[in-house]
């Protein structure tokens, strides 16, 4: 079972310790990337020796953030995981990691670690690290605040969505005052798509699905179309709330084909249902506006199941 800690008592295991190995999470997202960077960056500046595990699916548009920051396991190495609420979720190569400490803002987080300190009142991940550096006695320099808020405005969709609270602010101005470049971060993630990312969103406007009379909304990326359309993983990296852009939607899911056979839920809703105890039902987690699960049977297979589940909570 999970040893709890508090913020305080994450800082001390911190300063107590060394040679850490920091992990993120499958299909590394910008508050995994951020997170790790921020701290990574924190430890060395405490002296201690740390690095980040080489995520295989690490995408060109967030590389830049651990440039110089990763190395492989070492014997020894104490496992630090950001931003991961379940083992499943483990990078590729590193499945078997004993984790001796988990910083998450998950409320679905399964405890998979020795030590967990999780604070699911954050919108990000990035939000913890925020409070945690003074603890550390660590100044935020401007590689942490471009990493912190490129972890924070991700998750929180250049803060639009319903996580976001007084304190996600706080900490977005802690970045800035720290001279994180805001304009360029927002610019890149939010504002700029390619014609590929353009293609698709053209596609999905003409197969979503519709179900109860328009508030649930349904779209599935099977590989063949990423390959006909000459997508990559940058591409669709938030296209999970595609749906929910529409008027009327108040449950959105994206489908996908991921490893293993399995098909890949994204659930967004809104603050009429619970996205989270949807994926509970299928096996999955998250939060209660975004979650996720994984379901064999490819895209047909969670399909089905999403519906099933869905029954449960709405009339289609």
């Amino acid at each position: 079972m999970t040893k709890k800690l508090t913020l305080n008592e994450t800082a001390e295991f911190f300063k107590t310790h060394d040679d850490y190995l920091i992990l993120t999470h499958r299909r590394p997202d910008g508050d995994t990337v951020g997170s790790a960077a921020a701290l990574c960056r924190a430890l060395r500046a405490l002296g201690k020796r740390a690095r980040i595990y080489p995520n295989p699916q690490l995408t060109p548009k967030f590389a830049p953030c651990h440039e110089g920051l990763t190395g492989e396991p070492a014997p020894g190495d104490t496992v630090v995981s950001v931003d991961i609420a379940d083992r499943s979720l483990f990078p590729f190569g590193a499945e078997q990691a004993e984790v001796a400490l988990a910083i998450d803002h998950h409320g679905t987080n399964s405890g998979f670690a020795a030590r967990t300190h999780t604070d699911e009142t954050r919108a990000a991940c990035g939000e913890i690290l925020v409070e945690l550096l003074p603890l550390l006695g660590v100044t935020m320099d401007k590689p942490m605040a471009d990493a912190l808020y490129t972890a924070i405005s991700t998750d929180t969709g250049c803060f639009r969505y319903a996580n976001v609270t007084a304190n996600t602010f706080r900490c977005a101005a802690v970045c800035a005052e720290a001279r994180a470049d805001v304009f360029q971060i927002n610019r890149v993630f939010f504002e700029t798509k390619r014609m590929a990312r353009l293609r698709l969103e053209a596609y999905l406007t003409e197969h979503i699905e519709f179900f109860a009379g328009g508030r649930v909304a349904l779209f599935a990326i099977p590989n063949a179309l990423m390959d006909e359309l000459g997508l990559t993983e940058d591409d669709v990296d938030d296209i999970s709330g595609f749906g929910r852009t529409i008027e009327g939607v108040q449950i959105a899911a994206m489908l996908r084909e991921v490893e293993n056979g399995l098909g890949k839920l994204s659930l967004r809703t809104g603050k009429e249902y619970n996205a989270a105890k949807i994926c509970a039902k299928l096996g999955g987690g998250g939060h209660p506006g975004a979650a996720g699960a994984s379901v064999p049977g490819g895209i047909p297979g969670v399909r089905a199941a999403l519906l099933d589940a869905l029954r449960e909570e709405i009339e289609l």
